[in-house]
């Protein structure tokens, strides 16, 4: 998933849609995810690889930390990993600032003063990733499901609504949010205690009542499917 302006700017092609101190913990967490049935740990900003995605042509996909409660809730999957996406030449540009230690909360001395490079870095990077009042911004995602029958995947590709002002990720996060809200209170989900999304959406009516609710407010996944065609002789 990812969250990029329409109209991306020179050197980073990027602004902030949420909070740019989470964006700069992504790229230093390490990763969690899950290859050949065990949980493992990688690098972020790693295993940078080309997506074209319609509508909005190449980005790249890197991995991040975004699993979470999906590595506990689902050890049956053996095959588990969240990237990130960007446009192109974005992870190689935060991999060169993470490793000359401008991400680093370790104080250097400079001119015999402590100094924090990520104090420094941020408030260098975080006006630069300020988005501008005529700036837009896009939100996009692609979930992709495979098992021996074949592959079914999720895209989505939301713009910021020029009607109301609101931006693309607000609408994305947000109505999800509302949505199961309302599943709460119309009481299609009933499951008592804490909730990772992964556990709602499990619940076919709670799946279909959140995708029709950010389709009413035209947020829409696009699902396909391919099946495995059978080996002949």
């Amino acid at each position: 998933m990812g969250g990029l302006p329409v109209e991306p700017e020179w050197p980073f092609g990027y602004k902030a849609v949420f909070s740019p101190a989470d964006v700069i913990e992504e790229y230093t967490r390490p990763v969690h995810l899950r290859e050949g049935g065990k949980n493992v740990v990688r690098e972020a900003l790693s295993a940078i690889e080309a997506v074209d995605m319609e509508g909005v042509g190449r980005l790249e996909a890197f991995n991040t930390d975004g699993l979470r409660t999906l590595l506990t809730t689902m050890p049956e999957v053996p095959q588990m990993v969240e990237r990130t996406l960007r446009y192109p030449g974005h992870a190689e540009l935060m991999r060169v600032f993470r490793a000359t230690g401008l991400f680093s909360t370790e104080p250097v001395d400079v001119g015999g003063t402590q100094v924090s490079p990520l104090s420094v870095t941020s408030a260098l990077l975080f006006p630069r990733w300020k988005m501008k009042p005529q700036d837009e911004d896009l939100t996009v995602m692609r979930v992709t499901l495979k098992n021996r029958k074949g592959t079914i995947t999720y895209d989505l590709l939301d713009h910021f609504d020029r009607d109301s002002g609101t931006h693309s990720m607000a609408r994305s996060t947000g109505y999800t949010c509302n949505a199961v809200a309302e599943l709460m209170l119309q009481g299609t989900f009933t499951r008592k205690g804490i909730s990772p999304p992964e556990v709602v959406g499990a619940e076919d009516a709670c799946f279909d009542g959140v995708m029709d609710y950010l389709k009413e407010r035209n947020v829409n996944c696009v699902e396909r499917k391919m099946e495995l065609q059978p080996r002949t002789a």
